[in-house]
């Protein structure tokens, strides 16, 4: 089917996005390869992302569980517990090992051919991979993202003094002052992981709330919970300088608005304030594609890019930068490449912070619905007041449900709670199938079961929550 060129289609980047589109097109009768340069598939996320860092937080919290004396409570009594750091970060590389090594059998299982190595355009149908050439109908590209530098601030991860958030997984030892530059996703989990090990941790961020572009209620309300655990933060700060030893750091900041330099001493480092379009040494010139002002590669409804036959994808185009958001793009440019129609609703795509609690958005902020001239009606319901919270004994947070005031249409849904990744997905299906509030509220929800706090948010809308 390949006709003239070596492949249908040719994906670089074996990321969510690259390896879901590979195995995709595959399954499509499409003569499929995937070029990537890492030893093993699967990108940033299941190698340095999303996969070790949450093995890391279940780990970490079971620690501080069973140290802080959290169980005793519930009858548990543990005695002598102490951390074994390189065994919770071998299981951290045994989980890896399980999934990319599960990647490379989905190709094989599909017959998609992985090249290995790292891939350059020569033109807009031909790539270059070492010294060999490769041709395809359809080339996509799906590099991912990197870590943002910071100006000032040198990363070593090797040295283990000032990391980025590949380096922070994989810290020796327990630091005892981690300093976090950025209040973002990233920070806060890899945060979280060093703090219930043992580590005093303090959050720079430049802007005056944590979590940017979340929900007003939702920063706040997480603010106030990380400080109650523990962590410093300190809003309005900006890093403007960094000094590292081979075991210590002193970090150089002022106020964002102006005013006074002072210091801060660390252990550890780890700059995290966000993340840029992979596009550097692909041969876009080559081609003729530019990049917009972000670094990213501008796509059409089918993920077409400017050059006719090359298409994009993940986290080198607009949008969230997320893992589940790569994947359904290549799902869908997959299908749009075999002739079929490609499906992702861009505006209903989860977000979670893997923190506990657990922090979770889909759709529009309140702030956002305003801005967007929408009247609102909100719902909010206390994870204080959720039965199954109360047995449990992990009452922080609340779901709080925007909808449009004249059609009742759910516009947004903003979860704090131990289950918040979970829970979200429920809010994602009725709000892509056009829910309102009100068939939230009258679905009906197993009890007890911490969901019911999402049908009490939505009768709350109405004004008709029962427990509060």
């Amino acid at each position: 089917m390949a006709d003239k060129f070596d492949y249908d289609v040719l994906i670089i980047g074996s990321g969510p996005g690259g390896y879901v589109a590979a195995i995709r097109a595959a399954q499509l009768g499409l003569k499929t390869a995937c070029a990537e340069s890492r030893e093993t598939l699967g990108g940033t996320c299941l190698n340095v992302g999303c996969i070790p860092s949450k093995a890391m937080l279940h780990a970490s919290e079971l620690y501080e569980e069973a140290h802080s004396g959290a169980l005793e409570k519930f009858g548990v009594k543990v005695t002598g517990t102490k951390l074994d750091l390189p065994q919770m970060l071998s299981e951290k590389e045994k989980a890896v090992g399980e999934l990319t090594g599960g990647i490379e059998y989905l190709f094989k299982k599909n017959k998609v051919d992985w090249l290995k190595g790292h891939a350059s355009f020569t033109d807009a149908h031909s790539v270059k991979i070492g010294d060999k050439s490769y041709t395809a109908r359809e080339i996509v590209i799906a590099t991912g993202s990197s870590v943002t530098p910071l100006p000032g601030v040198e990363i070593d991860n090797a040295g283990g003094v000032i990391v980025d958030s590949t380096g922070a997984l994989s810290l020796p030892k327990v630091p005892k002052h981690l300093v976090v530059i950025g209040g973002g996703v990233i920070g806060l989990e890899l945060g979280s992981v060093w703090r219930r090990l043992g580590a005093k941790v303090t959050v720079v961020e430049f802007l005056d709330q944590i979590l940017p572009g979340m929900d007003g209620d939702v920063r706040k309300e997480a603010a106030k919970l990380f400080k109650k655990q523990g962590f410093d933060i300190r809003t309005g700060t900006k890093v403007t300088g960094a000094k590292a030893t081979k075991t210590k750091a002193t970090l150089t900041v002022e106020p964002a608005k102006g005013g006074d330099a002072e210091t801060i001493e660390a252990d550890c480092v780890l700059v995290s304030i966000g993340r840029i379009p992979n596009t550097e040494n692909l041969g876009l010139d080559a081609i003729g594609l530019e990049t917009n002002a972000r670094g990213q590669i501008e796509i059409d409804g089918e993920f077409r890019t400017s050059v006719d036959g090359v298409r994009a994808i993940g986290d080198v185009v607009p949008g969230p930068m997320l893992a589940h958001k790569a994947e359904d793009e290549g799902i869908a440019v997959a299908e749009w490449i075999a002739g079929q129609v490609g499906i992702i609703n861009h505006d209903v795509i989860p977000s979670v912070v893997y923190t506990m609690p657990e922090i979770a958005s889909v759709g529009l902020t309140t702030e956002e619905a305003k801005e967007r001239g929408h009247e609102v009606k909100v719902g909010k319901f206390p994870m204080m007041a959720n039965s199954r919270a109360k047995t449990n004994r992990d009452t922080d947070g609340f779901v709080k449900v925007v909808a449009d005031a004249q059609s009742d249409r759910v516009l947004g849904v903003h979860i704090i709670a131990s289950l918040a990744g979970t829970m979200i997905a429920q809010a994602a299906q009725a709000m892509e199938f056009g829910a309102t509030s009100e068939d939230i509220a009258y679905t009906c929800h197993a009890h007890p079961t911490h969901a019911e706090a999402l049908k009490e948010s939505a009768m709350a809308v109405q004004g008709k929550p029962i427990h509060i």
